[in-house]
């Protein structure tokens, strides 16, 4: 089994959406949700709450959402960046159709990808075939 899946997404509803995409999709990477730039940054570090590294393992892929409250997408990917070992992780960006400016600053921060909300499972399904790697996937039948 791949790597899990960190998300970081400070709204229910659009955790639950964007895990029915993947579902829908295909993709059997447990997905592990947190809510906020500041827990995405004691779970990469490994500390608090998250030091289990058998029970917390680090995620194959970041699903970061870009606003968030205190501590944003942006800072995390900032703090990403300044490590000297960043994690081999693949880092996603999410934001709204209205924020699409943010694209170029996220991709500049190391973001590989940029996924807009509402998220459907074809964005998925693309993303899959652009990194494929990252992801494990039911077996039909």
């Amino acid at each position: 089994m791949k790597k899990p899946i960190l998300q970081v997404e400070d709204s229910e509803d659009d955790a639950r959406l964007l895990q029915l995409a993947f579902q829908k999709a295909g993709i059997i990477n447990e997905i592990i949700t947190i809510h906020s730039g500041d827990e995405a940054i004691c779970y990469l570090k490994g500390e608090g709450a998250y030091a289990d590294r058998a029970t917390f393992p680090m995620p194959g892929v970041l699903l970061l959402d870009l606003k968030l409250p205190g501590t944003s997408g942006f800072e995390v990917l900032e703090w990403i960046k300044q490590q000297s070992s960043p994690p081999d992780t693949l880092l996603v960006a999410i934001s709204g159709y209205s924020e699409m400016h943010n694209v170029n600053r996220a991709y500049k921060l190391g973001a590989r990808s940029f996924l807009t909300k509402p998220i459907n499972p074809e964005d998925i399904v693309n993303l899959t075939k652009a990194f494929g790697g990252y992801w494990s996937f039911k077996t039909p039948g």
